[in-house]
């Protein structure tokens, strides 16, 4: 994707589960033998998302989420592995049970003046995603407000477009400073626990939803932003 794409919209189900190191173990071995891997993984069959995400100074999207209000948004920036060479604005939102997302590409140099607080730029691109995102940085205040850093194992199946992820390692650093050149990430909001994501379209294939089953899995809202906002 070019610097003056936007990616089209789509809505997906997104089911989230809390698990276990042991269920873990185990759901990874199983996972492992049935899907392939995302491609973009590592030797080790992970890869590091890092976000900064966004709110107003009334924590719009944390209360929203806590609230479980049905139509919400959230923005954020987020780079994949160590180096944020290559970056991306994301809106996040839920409609009616369905999640999706829209993104545009950030120069390094770029996402630095955002972060300093210049947003001119935001309207020079003609992108409708960055002129949204500076309408609300001056209507409604919204700024960066923390980080979220975690380690992600990703399965694909092509029937259906299911995607399944376990989010491992969840930790933050407490505020924005250190989201373009961390140094590390000391806080650990969910210590030992995996976050397992499913994302599908239109059906969940049976496959699928077998081999993701574990007997003592918590179903349910589990937001790794919420989970480090404990922390500023």
């Amino acid at each position: 994707m070019t610097a003056g794409t936007t990616e089209p919209l789509r809505l997906r189900h997104e089911l989230k589960h809390q698990i276990a190191p042991q269920e873990d173990l185990v759901l990874t071995h199983r996972l492992r033998k049935l899907f392939p891997r995302d491609g973009h993984a590592g030797a080790d069959g992970s890869y590091r998302v890092t976000s900064l995400y966004f709110d107003t100074p009334y924590d719009t999207a944390l209360r929203k989420k806590l609230d479980g209000v049905d139509r919400r948004e959230k923005f954020r920036l987020r780079y994949y592995g160590a180096s944020p060479a290559f970056l991306k604005l994301e809106k996040k939102y839920k409609v009616n049970g369905l999640c999706g997302k829209r993104s545009a590409r950030l120069t390094l140099q770029e996402a630095e003046r955002l972060l300093a607080g210049e947003d001119a730029f935001l309207l020079e691109r003609g992108e409708p995603l960055l002129a949204e995102l500076y309408h609300k940085l001056r209507g409604t205040l919204l700024r960066p407000r923390t980080v979220v850093c975690y380690d992600r194992e990703a399965f694909l199946y092509a029937p259906g477009n299911v995607r399944v992820t376990l989010d491992r390692n969840l930790r933050t650093c407490g505020d924005s400073a250190g989201f373009l050149s961390p140094a590390g990430f000391p806080l650990k909001p969910l210590d030992g626990v995996t976050v397992l994501e499913v994302k599908y379209d239109a059906f969940l294939p049976d496959l699928v939803r077998l081999a993701v089953q574990t007997p003592d899995r918590r179903a349910g809202a589990c937001s790794k932003y919420a989970l480090c906002r404990r922390f500023d």
